[in-house]
C-alpha cells in the first residue's frame, strides 16, 4: 500500500514541520454527469466530455481560458481548485515557503475568499465558462478543516477544533478517544477502516461527516456552488469520508442547472483492502483513476538501468488491466499529487508526457482529464506564482512558471478526435511488441510511437479506402494518410508522436 505520510504537526504545539503534500489526494466513455449508481443520472453528451484540470489557476485566468482555448478546442468541462476560505500561513516554517500550494486544502470556512479570488470573481468565472459551453467542477474539501495556523485568507480566526465562522466546534470533530482509537489521534494503520474514516489524516481536524448537522452544513456549501452554476465536484480525501457519509451528503445536493444530478468524482487512493479499495467506492460515485496513472507511467517512461517501458502493454489498459470500471472513472496522466510523489509522469517528462496524454484521450478508458498547472523545482511544496500575501497571479502560459498542456496543439487534436469517435469501442489493435501501437475506434484510427526516432509502418486501419488528413498536423497543412482498398496504410509515425485520422 501507499506509504503513510508524516503526521502534520499542529500550530501552537512547538512543532515546525508542515504538510508535505496536501491530500494525497477499452470501453465506452463515461456519461458527462455521474453520481452514485442509484441516483438519477444526467443524460449528458456522449462527446465533448473532456475535462481540463486548471489546477490553482486564479478565477480570471480560468474564465479567459474557457473562452479563448477550452471551448474552441472541444473540451466539455473545467475543474478548478478549492474555492473555500482556507489557512493562510504567517510563518514560512522549516521548509521556508510562506504560502505552499496545500494551503487551499486546509478549510477554515465555506465563504468564497480563496487564494484564487473572491466570490464575485468566482461567480463571474462560472458564468463565463458556462457561456463558453463549459461545465465547472469544483475541488471540494469536506473531510476536514485545518492542521495548523490561526488565520485565513478571508481574515477569520480559528483554532484546531473551533471555527466560529462556520460554525464548527469540538463536538463536530473526531478527537482522539472513543471515535478515533489510535494512540496519536491520527491514522496510524491505513488498512484499518475505523482509523481511515474517523481519525485525522496528516493532523487535519477530521469532521464528523456521519453527523446530520455536519452533512447539512457541507451540503449547504455545495448547493450554494450549484446555485451559481457549478455542475459537479471532485471530492478531496473522499476515502477518509467513507461511502455512507458520502452518499448521505450527495442525497442532500440539488440538481444542476442542466437538470442533472451533480458529477461526483471521489479521491480514493489504492492500496486499501476491501471496503477501502477504489473498487468499493464506485457505488458512491465516479472515482479518480489514481492506479491508472502508475500503469501509464510504467508503459511510457524508461528508467535507465531499471525499467524500459512498452506501450504495447496497453492493449488491455483499463478494466482489463485491473482498473476500476470505465464508466465510473475520471482518468488522467497526472494530477497535483501524483506529479509530485512519483506515481505519475509530469510536465518534466516533456514529449513523453504529451504522448501519454494523447494516448489517454484516444484510448476510450474513463472520462479523460487534461492537467495544466504551475511548474515547480526540487521542493514540491512550492507556491504557485503569487503576490507576497499569497494571492495567485494571472496564468502566463508563455512563461516557464506554467505548463499549459491544455494549449498543446497535438493534445487538442486528440481532444477533437475523442469528441468525434464518441463511445465507439477499440478495434483493430496492432503493436510491434514494443513502443509502436495503433487501433481504431469507430470512425477514427490512431497510431502512437514512443520511440526516440520515427518509425515507418504498414498496417491495417479498419477504415475504407480513401485519402485522409492527419488531425495532429492539420493546423500546419495536414500530412496525408492514404488507405488502400484492403484498409491498409503505410505511414511514418513521428518520434514521440502520433498520427490520427477521422473518416
Amino acid at each position: 500500500m501507499r506509504s503513510p505520510r508524516p503526521r502534520l504537526p499542529r500550530a501552537g504545539l512547538g512543532a515546525a514541520g508542515v504538510l508535505v503534500a496536501a491530500l494525497v489526494a477499452v470501453v465506452p466513455s463515461v456519461s458527462a454527469d455521474a453520481g452514485p449508481p442509484s441516483a438519477r443520472q444526467g443524460r449528458g453528451p456522449t462527446t465533448h466530455d473532456v475535462v481540463a484540470n486548471l489546477w490553482e489557476w486564479n478565477w480570471p485566468s480560468v474564465a479567459r481560458e474557457c473562452t479563448d482555448v477550452l471551448g474552441p478546442s472541444g473540451y466539455g468541462a473545467v475543474q478548478v481548485a478549492p474555492p473555500q476560505d482556507s489557512l493562510k500561513r504567517t510563518d514560512p516554517g522549516s521548509e521556508g515557503i510562506l504560502h505552499p500550494w496545500w494551503e487551499v486544502y486546509q478549510a477554515v470556512d465555506y465563504q468564497l475568499t480563496s487564494r484564487m479570488g473572491d466570490e464575485r470573481q468566482f461567480r463571474d468565472m462560472v458564468s463565463t465558462c458556462r457561456a463558453a459551453g463549459m461545465k465547472v467542477y469544483v475541488d471540494a474539501v469536506i473531510n476536514h478543516t485545518t492542521g495548523q495556523g490561526s488565520t485565513s485568507y478571508g481574515g477569520k480566526s480559528y483554532e484546531h477544533f473551533s471555527y466560529p465562522a462556520v460554525p464548527y466546534g469540538y463536538d463536530d470533530f473526531h478527537p482522539r478517544g472513543a471515535e478515533c482509537d489510535s494512540a496519536s489521534g491520527g491514522i496510524e494503520d491505513f488498512n484499518n477502516q475505523r482509523q481511515v474514516f474517523r481519525c485525522e489524516l496528516l493532523g487535519l481536524a477530521d469532521l464528523k461527516t456521519e453527523q446530520a448537522s455536519t452533512q447539512r452544513t457541507i451540503a449547504a456549501y455545495l448547493n450554494k456552488l450549484l446555485g451559481y452554476g457549478v455542475s459537479g465536484f471532485r471530492v478531496d480525501a473522499a476515502k477518509h469520508v467513507g461511502q455512507d457519509d458520502l452518499d448521505a451528503i450527495y442525497a442532500r445536493l440539488h440538481d444542476t442547472r442542466e437538470g442533472n444530478r451533480p458529477f461526483w468524482a471521489l479521491e480514493v487512493f489504492g492500496g486499501g483492502p476491501g471496503t477501502l479499495s477504489p473498487q468499493a467506492f464506485v457505488r458512491s460515485g465516479t472515482v479518480l483513476g489514481l492506479d491508472g496513472v502508475k500503469q501509464l507511467r510504467d508503459a511510457f517512461k524508461s528508467y535507465p538501468a531499471e525499467h524500459v517501458g512498452s506501450i504495447a502493454t496497453l492493449e488491455t489498459f483499463g478494466e482489463g488491466s485491473g482498473l476500476t470500471p470505465s464508466r465510473r472513472t475520471l482518468s488522467f496522466v497526472q494530477n497535483h499529487d501524483t506529479e509530485r510523489n512519483g506515481d505519475a509522469l509530469s510536465y518534466k517528462d516533456g514529449a513523453t508526457n504529451r504522448l501519454a496524454t494523447q494516448y489517454l484521450l484516444a484510448s476510450g478508458y474513463g472520462r479523460p482529464q487534461v492537467y495544466a498547472a504551475f511548474t515547480f523545482g526540487s521542493d514540491t511544496n512550492q507556491s504557485p506564482p503569487s503576490t507576497p500575501d499569497g494571492m495567485i497571479t494571472d496564468t502566463d502560459c508563455g512563461s516557464d512558471q506554467w505548463s499549459c498542456t491544455d494549449r498543446d496543439p497535438g493534445v487538442n487534436a486528440l481532444v477533437r478526435w475523442h469528441d468525434a469517435v464518441g463511445r465507439a469501442p477499440q478495434a483493430d489493435w496492432w503493436d510491434d511488441g514494443g513502443n509502436v501501437i495503433s487501433f481504431r475506434r469507430g470512425p477514427g484510427w490512431v497510431a502512437f510511437n514512443n520511440n526516440a526516432e520515427p518509425r515507418r509502418v504498414t498496417l491495417d486501419t479498419g477504415l475504407p479506402r480513401g485519402h485522409y488528413c492527419d488531425e495532429v498536423t492539420r493546423a500546419n497543412g495536414c500530412t496525408p494518410v492514404d488507405v488502400d482498398s484492403h484498409g491498409r496504410t503505410t505511414v511514418t509515425v513521428p518520434a514521440k508522436g502520433a498520427v490520427a485520422v477521422l473518416r
